[in-house]
Protein backbone atom coordinates (compact mmCIF):
# COMPACT_ATOMS: atom_id res chain seq x y z
CA UNK A 1 0.00 0.00 0.00
CA UNK A 2 1.22 3.79 -0.80
CA UNK A 3 2.69 5.73 2.50
CA UNK A 4 -0.47 7.84 3.75
CA UNK A 5 -0.08 11.27 3.07
CA UNK A 6 -2.90 14.30 2.52
CA UNK A 7 -2.68 15.33 -1.06
CA UNK A 8 -3.67 19.04 -1.53
CA UNK A 9 -5.78 18.85 -4.94
CA UNK A 10 -6.88 21.49 -6.96
CA UNK A 11 -9.94 20.63 -9.48
CA UNK A 12 -10.88 22.90 -12.54
CA UNK A 13 -14.78 23.12 -12.76
CA UNK A 14 -17.17 25.29 -13.62
CA UNK A 15 -20.59 25.45 -11.72
CA UNK A 16 -23.09 24.38 -14.61
CA UNK A 17 -20.68 21.09 -14.72
CA UNK A 18 -21.16 20.57 -10.86
CA UNK A 19 -22.48 17.08 -11.38
CA UNK A 20 -19.21 15.66 -12.59
CA UNK A 21 -17.28 17.84 -10.26
CA UNK A 22 -19.30 16.54 -6.95
CA UNK A 23 -18.69 13.14 -8.99
CA UNK A 24 -15.24 13.11 -8.30
CA UNK A 25 -15.24 14.80 -5.25
CA UNK A 26 -17.11 11.92 -4.08
CA UNK A 27 -15.01 9.32 -5.35
CA UNK A 28 -11.86 10.87 -3.78
CA UNK A 29 -13.70 10.94 -0.25
CA UNK A 30 -14.91 7.54 -0.43
CA UNK A 31 -11.81 5.75 -1.37
CA UNK A 32 -10.30 3.89 1.41
CA UNK A 33 -6.60 4.95 2.87
CA UNK A 34 -6.87 8.22 0.65
CA UNK A 35 -7.15 11.35 2.09
CA UNK A 36 -7.34 14.78 0.45
CA UNK A 37 -7.72 18.44 0.72
CA UNK A 38 -9.62 20.49 -1.64
CA UNK A 39 -8.39 23.77 -2.79
CA UNK A 40 -10.98 24.79 -5.27
CA UNK A 41 -13.05 27.40 -5.05
CA UNK A 42 -16.19 27.12 -3.39
CA UNK A 43 -19.74 27.52 -5.08
CA UNK A 44 -21.11 29.02 -2.01
CA UNK A 45 -18.41 31.44 -1.78
CA UNK A 46 -17.88 32.99 -5.38
CA UNK A 47 -15.22 35.53 -6.16
CA UNK A 48 -16.43 38.35 -7.72
CA UNK A 49 -14.14 39.94 -9.71
CA UNK A 50 -11.84 38.91 -12.35
CA UNK A 51 -8.94 40.14 -10.60
CA UNK A 52 -9.62 38.53 -7.25
CA UNK A 53 -10.46 35.11 -8.96
CA UNK A 54 -6.68 35.34 -10.88
CA UNK A 55 -5.15 36.26 -7.39
CA UNK A 56 -7.18 33.39 -5.33
CA UNK A 57 -6.68 30.95 -8.37
CA UNK A 58 -3.13 31.72 -7.88
CA UNK A 59 -3.28 31.45 -3.99
CA UNK A 60 -4.80 27.70 -3.81
CA UNK A 61 -3.09 26.45 -6.95
CA UNK A 62 0.68 27.21 -5.05
CA UNK A 63 -0.58 25.13 -2.43
CA UNK A 64 -1.66 22.04 -4.74
CA UNK A 65 0.23 18.71 -5.17
CA UNK A 66 -1.74 18.10 -8.51
CA UNK A 67 -3.86 19.97 -10.97
CA UNK A 68 -7.52 18.06 -11.84
CA UNK A 69 -8.71 19.49 -15.29
CA UNK A 70 -12.07 17.60 -15.67
CA UNK A 71 -12.09 17.20 -20.00
CA UNK A 72 -15.68 17.49 -20.77
CA UNK A 73 -15.70 21.48 -19.49
CA UNK A 74 -12.94 22.54 -21.42
CA UNK A 75 -15.01 23.33 -24.87
CA UNK A 76 -17.33 25.98 -22.88
CA UNK A 77 -14.03 27.17 -21.01
CA UNK A 78 -11.28 27.22 -22.78
CA UNK A 79 -10.16 30.84 -21.70
CA UNK A 80 -9.53 29.65 -17.85
CA UNK A 81 -8.48 26.64 -18.01
CA UNK A 82 -5.88 27.49 -20.45
CA UNK A 83 -5.45 29.90 -18.23
CA UNK A 84 -5.14 27.75 -14.80
CA UNK A 85 -2.96 25.19 -17.38
CA UNK A 86 -0.57 28.04 -18.40
CA UNK A 87 -0.33 29.26 -14.31
CA UNK A 88 0.08 25.32 -13.40
CA UNK A 89 3.17 24.83 -16.02
CA UNK A 90 4.99 28.02 -14.79
CA UNK A 91 4.86 26.63 -11.30
CA UNK A 92 5.52 22.86 -11.77
CA UNK A 93 2.53 21.90 -10.62
CA UNK A 94 1.49 18.33 -12.46
CA UNK A 95 -1.69 17.81 -14.33
CA UNK A 96 -3.94 15.38 -14.31
CA UNK A 97 -6.49 15.13 -17.62
CA UNK A 98 -10.17 13.52 -16.85
CA UNK A 99 -11.88 11.95 -19.76
CA UNK A 100 -15.60 12.98 -20.07
CA UNK A 101 -17.47 10.46 -18.71
CA UNK A 102 -18.52 7.95 -21.80
CA UNK A 103 -15.81 9.44 -24.33
CA UNK A 104 -12.62 8.46 -25.83
CA UNK A 105 -12.20 11.84 -27.09
CA UNK A 106 -10.15 14.63 -25.02
CA UNK A 107 -9.71 18.37 -26.03
CA UNK A 108 -5.77 18.33 -28.02
CA UNK A 109 -5.25 21.47 -25.70
CA UNK A 110 -5.55 19.12 -22.47
CA UNK A 111 -3.92 16.05 -24.17
CA UNK A 112 -0.81 18.78 -24.51
CA UNK A 113 -1.08 20.53 -21.21
CA UNK A 114 -1.59 17.33 -18.65
CA UNK A 115 1.01 15.09 -17.31
CA UNK A 116 -1.49 12.08 -17.36
CA UNK A 117 -4.87 11.29 -18.64
CA UNK A 118 -6.84 8.73 -17.19
CA UNK A 119 -10.64 7.76 -17.82
CA UNK A 120 -13.97 8.57 -15.93
CA UNK A 121 -13.00 6.15 -13.09
CA UNK A 122 -11.79 6.58 -9.31
CA UNK A 123 -9.22 3.97 -9.29
CA UNK A 124 -7.40 5.79 -12.49
CA UNK A 125 -7.84 9.30 -10.77
CA UNK A 126 -6.44 8.28 -7.36
CA UNK A 127 -3.50 6.24 -8.82
CA UNK A 128 -2.64 9.07 -11.29
CA UNK A 129 -2.98 11.34 -8.08
CA UNK A 130 -0.53 9.33 -6.25
CA UNK A 131 2.08 8.95 -9.05
CA UNK A 132 1.43 12.88 -9.67
CA UNK A 133 2.06 14.82 -6.43
CA UNK A 134 4.60 17.20 -6.06
CA UNK A 135 6.61 16.03 -2.24
CA UNK A 136 4.43 17.20 0.42
CA UNK A 137 8.09 19.89 1.80
CA UNK A 138 5.53 21.32 4.41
Amino acid sequence: MPSLRNYNLFISHAWEYNADYYRVEDWLNETANFYWTNLSVPEHDPIPTTAKLKAELHNQMRRAHVFLILGGMYIPHREWIQYEINFARRIGLPILGIRPRGSIAMPVALQRGADEIVGWNSSSIVASIRRLALPDNG
